[in-house]
């Protein structure tokens, strides 16, 4: 597989990095993550300029029409930068309405999304249960008269808190199936949680007798399909996250002085900082092979979200070990940035939830009773 980017992907990532650079500073993400809003309007304003909103949907409805490369490309920088904001859930939920959702819901809900006018999120882990179609318990009942009653809890609901549309994953009859929800919708309550990542807005999201949903045309299998494609999305953020740390540790270690001698000169520090680096060029394989792949793409997202969601947090605990005291202060920027690799490493699903689907698709005889 050619890992080359074209020039347009290279245009992508250097203007992303640079708004965010200039406009999202750490000191800025800071600052806003002791408040109560879960987006920065000026930083979405500007992003929607860019054109990230609509990146990933179709032209017809505003969109620029581009797939899961570019849009990791975009996640690679938020998570370098630490930013804040509905971009992922966005586009996760834009990619299920443009393959799944019906013509007159697309319509009306697609150009809102590319436009940045709104932004939606994908409510689909539970409480106490794994990040996969077994863990979902939340319930959607059909009305005589038509239409769908749902019931259920959903936690870790990114930037719901702002949201216009809850993409909500129910158990119809026993199988797994999609539903636009508006949230200002009766039923609906919103709780935010307290959560270990300050850089990021998470919610609990209660469904109790909701009846304005819309059924999407989607299989099982296209929604395992799509919470694939967010496990690759997250993989993204969480790379971009481990490069930064990586950097910050390198200068630290070229700067910081002990017995008249840079403590990056020592053995055992090279050493450590060698393994943070392999596991970084180990992470920026998986996910961008996960992002280009066609035929394999099931093997290569469970691959890619195993190893970073071990990888990340290693990296993070070496970064803390390197920066030695300083490393545990609030004032350094290095919390922020360990906190963001160990939520990484669990949405969408932990390196166990991916490494069991991952045996199951590769020997499926050992896990089908039927099989030889």
């Amino acid at each position: 597989m050619d890992f080359e980017l074209s020039e347009e992907q290279e245009m992508l990532r250097a203007a992303s990095r640079d708004l965010l650079a200039d406009r999202a500073p750490v000191e800025r993400v800071r600052a806003w993550a002791e408040g109560d809003e879960d987006v920065d309007p000026e930083v979405w304003r500007l992003t929607a300029g860019l054109g990230w909103p609509g990146l990933g949907l179709p032209e017809e409805y505003g969109g620029a029409g581009q797939g899961l490369v570019e849009l990791a490309l975009v996640a690679e920088e938020i998570g370098r930068a630490l930013g804040r904001g509905p971009f992922l859930p966005t586009a996760i939920v834009g990619r299920a309405l443009a393959d799944a959702g019906p013509p007159g819901l697309r319509a009306e809900v697609l150009p809102e999304l590319a436009a940045g006018a709104a932004w939606a999120t994908w409510a689909f882990a539970e409480p106490r249960a794994p990040w996969s179609l077994a863990g979902i318990r939340a319930t959607a009942k059909p009305e005589r008269g038509g239409g769908y009653v749902l019931d259920g809890v959903k936690t870790a609901v990114q930037d719901a808190g702002g949201a216009r549309w809850l993409l909500v994953t129910a158990l119809q009859e026993g199988t797994p199936a999609s539903y636009l929800v508006d949230r200002s919708a009766p039923g609906v309550t919103v709780r935010r949680q307290q959560v270990l990542d300050p850089t990021r807005a998470f919610y609990e999201v209660r469904l109790t007798g909701v009846r304005s949903a819309q059924r999407l045309d989607a299989e099982p299998a296209d929604i395992q399909r799509l919470l694939d494609e967010a496990s690759v999305l997250r993989c993204a953020d969480a790379l971009g996250a481990m490069e930064r740390m990586l950097e910050l540790t390198v200068e630290h270690t070229t700067t910081r002085v002990q017995f008249g001698r840079p403590v990056g000169a020592f053995q055992a520090v090279k050493h450590a900082c060698a393994d943070m680096a392999l596991l970084v060029h180990g992470a920026r394989a998986a996910t961008y092979y996960a992002a280009m792949a066609e035929g394999d793409a099931e093997r290569a997202a469970c691959a890619a979200a195993s190893y970073v969601a071990a990888g990340a947090p290693h990296v993070a605990g070496r970064a803390l070990q390197l920066h030695g005291g300083i490393g545990f202060t609030w004032e350094h920027d290095l919390h922020l940035y360990l906190r963001r690799a160990r939520a990484d490493s669990v949405l969408y699903g932990d390196a166990a939830v991916h490494r069991d689907r991952l045996c199951e698709l590769l020997m499926p005889g050992l896990t089908d009773p039927k099989g030889s």
